[in-house]
């Protein structure tokens, strides 16, 4: 294989796009799976698989990746939830990775969040920990790493992620210590992209793409595919999608040398 594909998806656990009126609109995983199934993608990431529900409750096993996995025969797959904790809010939480290719040394890694107050329909919250999940895999007989973040929004608590660090930071100590080909995607909610770019730029890692819009409520850039020097990004698109609030991105790579 010379090239493969990448698929990074927030798909909002299903629930479609709805010009007027996003918060209420139908939650059709079925719509999310053919937006999946269309790139045929070789490796796909994906966040927000699942619909937190009241108190944190976490449904075992879980449903929409349970129905990802029937709609992907042949695929391998990892997921993971957040720490439970019962001050969730109902919105999406679980990531997954999907590959062609056999996955090994999988694992997650909860991602704390500083207690930044936030009012939530006339009631103080504070928010609850992220998650970094990832998995090594074979390529043309090399062995490459692939993780996947969904970060905390701090614009919507009217705050930043350039004043409070910590969890960029955290996905940075990862990214130091690569020693293989790496991928790292996901949504990092960072509406400053050039301050999120500059900086895991410097530990060697680049963005295939830092100008078009990958979310409707806003236009902001929040979905990312970063790779090191082991990979050469080929061609990339941002393709708009009403199954999310999210559009999909789409790399296809090679191997540099």
């Amino acid at each position: 294989m010379s090239r493969f594909r990448l698929l990074q998806f927030n798909m909002q656990f299903g629930q479609v796009w709805d010009d007027e009126s996003p918060d209420t609109a139908p939650i059709r995983v079925e719509d999310a799976i053919k937006e999946i199934q269309r790139h045929d993608a070789d490796i796909i990431t994906l966040q927000e698989v699942e619909r937190a529900n009241v108190g944190g409750k976490q449904i075992d096993p879980p449903p929409h990746f349970r129905k990802l996995q029937e709609a992907l025969p042949g695929y391998h797959s990892h997921f993971s939830y957040p720490r439970a904790d019962e001050r969730e809010l109902p919105f999406g939480i679980g990531m997954a990775i999907f590959s062609r290719f056999p996955l090994h040394d999988t694992f997650h890694e909860y991602i704390p969040s500083p207690a930044v107050e936030f009012d939530f329909f006339g009631e103080t919250k504070t928010p609850t920990d992220r998650l970094l999940i990832g998995a090594k895999t074979r390529i043309d007989d090399r062995e490459i790493a692939v993780v996947t973040t969904h970060l905390l929004a701090f614009f919507m608590l009217k705050s930043s992620s350039e004043v409070h660090g910590g969890q960029r930071a955290q996905i940075g100590q990862h990214l130091a210590k690569a020693n293989l080909p790496t991928l790292l995607t996901g949504d990092f909610n960072v509406s400053n992209t050039d301050s999120l770019l500059n900086e895991y730029g410097k530990l060697g890692f680049e963005a295939v793409q830092r100008d078009e819009v990958t979310w409707r409520r806003k236009p902001y850039v929040l979905d990312h595919i970063f790779h090191n020097a082991p990979f050469r990004c080929v061609s990339h698109e941002v393709i708009p999608t009403m199954a999310s609030d999210h559009h999909a991105l789409v790399a296809d790579f090679e191997f540099a040398d």
